[in-house]
């Protein structure tokens, strides 16, 4: 694992957003869903796209409150254009359960 410095980190954009529309996503090269969600005043409403599909339903994602890093540049992902890289953690059977606060908080927070 490599180190990176505090300011490498405040760098780093992460913030909460709720999952307003989740769409399939059968271009993609794996299982994959697209996602709009809304960061609040500030951001407003971003895509992404989201390889969560082993443990997550379409309708139980909207909704959803997730932490995603919103200052990395726009990623052409297919026909999406990819605006924010949503957050999760990889299983031993390589299924990614998504990263969320535990309480509701207001879309656009940032990570403190």
């Amino acid at each position: 694992m490599s180190e990176i410095t505090w300011s490498d980190f405040e760098a780093v954009e992460l913030r909460v957003g709720t999952i307003v529309e989740v769409e399939d996503f059968p271009e993609a090269r794996r299982p994959a869903y697209k996602l709009k969600i809304d960061f609040g005043g500030e951001l407003g409403i971003k895509k992404s796209s989201a390889q969560i599909t082993q443990l997550y339903q379409r309708e139980e994602l909207v909704g959803k409150q997730i932490i995603a890093v919103t200052n990395f540049p726009p990623k052409q992902i297919g026909p999406i254009r990819s605006e924010v890289l949503v957050t999760g953690f990889y299983g031993e059977d390589g299924a990614v359960t998504l990263a969320v606060p535990d309480k509701p908080t207001a879309n656009g927070n940032r990570l403190a």
